[in-house]
C-alpha cells in the first residue's frame, strides 16, 4: 500500500505547482493586458485631445556686456508647447564649462509657463567672473580666447507625460579681455609759445589680446610733470591687430608757463614725465567693449618739427 500510494502523492504535487504555474501566467497576462490597455487609452487621449511633448532649443547666446572684469551672457531657449494647455517650466538648470571644467552653473527655480500651442523664448542671465576663473585655473591667461559648452537641461511638467527633462547644448568662444598698452613716444609741437602751445601727441597702442580691437573713439587725460593738459574725446577709427601695435597722433594745446622749472626741461629737449588715463571704445568679434588704458611714470619729450615734417632720426639727440 506505501508503495502504490506514493505515485498519487507525486502526481497531486506537480498538479499543485502546474496550477500555481498556471495562476502565475494568468496573472501576468492581466497585468499586461491592463498595461496595454492604459497605454491605448494614454494614446487614444493624446491622439483625442493633441497631447504632445514639446520641444527646445537654445536659439541664441548674447554678450550684452563684457569688460576686463566680466561678462554678461545671455542664453536664449526657444521652448515650443503642442498642447491645449499652458505647461510650467518647473526647474531650469544650467552650466558652462570650458574643456571639461566647470566656469559657473546655476539653477533657475520656477521660471514661468509656456502658452497652449504656443512657444516662448526663456532668457538665461549668466555672469562671469574672470577674476574667479583665472584663480580656479592658472593656464587661463587675460587677452586668450577659450572655448566653452553651454549645458542646459529645462523640467517641464506635461499632463499624460509627467515631468519630462529636456537636455539642450550650445557650444562657441569666449574672450578673456586684457587691456592695451599705451605710450607717448613724443610730442611734437607746432606752434610754441609761453602762453599756448599747440602739439600732437605721438601715441603707440599695443594690442595684448588673441582678437582684433576695432578702434572706434578714445577719450584721455593727460598730464605733463603731475600738471594736466586737459582732457578731450577723439573718435578715429582705425585696426589695431591681434597682438599688434598701431600709431597715432592726437591733438593737444597747453601753456607751458603752467609747469614751472619742469619748463625748461622742456625747452632744452629733455625728457618729461607723463600720466596718461583714459579708455578706447572698440568693436570686437565678441560685440562692443569698452577697455581702460593707462599709463604712469612715463617719459617723453617735446620735439620741434622740422617744415612741418617728422624728424624721428633727430628724435635722440640730447
Amino acid at each position: 500500500m506505501a508503495s502504490s500510494d506514493e505515485p498519487e502523492a507525486v502526481e497531486r504535487k506537480y498538479k499543485k505547482e502546474d496550477k500555481k504555474e498556471d495562476e502565475h501566467e494568468e496573472k501576468e497576462g492581466f497585468i499586461e493586458k491592463v498595461k496595454d490597455f492604459i497605454h491605448d487609452i494614454g494614446e487614444k487621449i493624446e491622439e483625442a485631445i493633441g497631447f504632445g511633448k514639446p520641444t527646445a532649443d537654445v536659439s541664441g547666446v548674447h554678450l550684452p556686456c563684457i569688460n576686463l572684469h566680466k561678462a554678461e551672457i545671455v542664453i536664449d531657449v526657444l521652448i515650443k508647447n503642442p498642447n491645449p494647455i499652458p505647461i510650467p517650466l518647473v526647474d531650469i538648470d544650467y552650466l558652462i564649462e570650458s574643456d571639461g571644467r566647470k566656469l559657473v552653473s546655476g539653477l533657475i527655480p520656477d521660471a514661468g509657463t509656456v502658452h497652449a500651442h504656443g512657444s516662448e523664448t526663456v532668457k538665461i542671465p549668466v555672469t562671469l567672473i574672470y577674476d574667479d576663473i583665472k584663480n580656479t585655473y592658472h593656464d587661463i591667461k587675460p587677452g586668450s580666447i577659450i572655448p566653452y559648452r553651454i549645458r542646459v537641461a529645462l523640467i517641464v511638467d506635461v499632463p499624460i507625460f509627467g515631468r519630462l527633462t529636456l537636455p539642450l547644448e550650445k557650444t562657441g568662444e569666449i574672450p578673456i579681455p586684457y587691456k592695451p598698452d599705451v605710450d607717448i613716444e613724443k610730442i611734437r609741437f607746432e606752434k610754441f609759445s609761453f602762453e599756448e602751445t599747440i602739439a600732437n601727441l605721438h601715441l603707440k597702442l599695443e594690442n595684448k589680446n588673441d582678437f582684433d580691437l576695432g578702434l572706434n573713439a578714445l577719450d584721455y587725460e593727460v598730464w605733463l610733470s603731475d600738471v594736466s593738459i586737459g582732457t578731450a574725446e577723439l573718435t578715429k577709427s582705425t585696426n589695431i591687430e591681434k597682438n599688434g601695435i598701431t600709431k597715432m597722433e592726437i591733438p593737444i594745446s597747453f601753456r607751458p608757463k603752467d609747469f614751472g622749472s619742469a619748463l625748461w626741461d622742456m625747452i632744452r629737449g629733455r625728457g618729461i614725465g607723463y600720466t596718461m588715463k583714459g579708455n578706447i571704445d572698440v568693436d570686437t568679434p565678441f560685440g562692443n567693449m569698452k577697455l581702460p588704458i593707462s599709463k604712469e611714470g612715463g617719459t617723453t619729450r617735446l620735439k620741434k618739427g622740422k617744415n612741418g615734417e617728422d624728424d624721428d632720426d633727430d628724435d635722440d639727440e640730447d
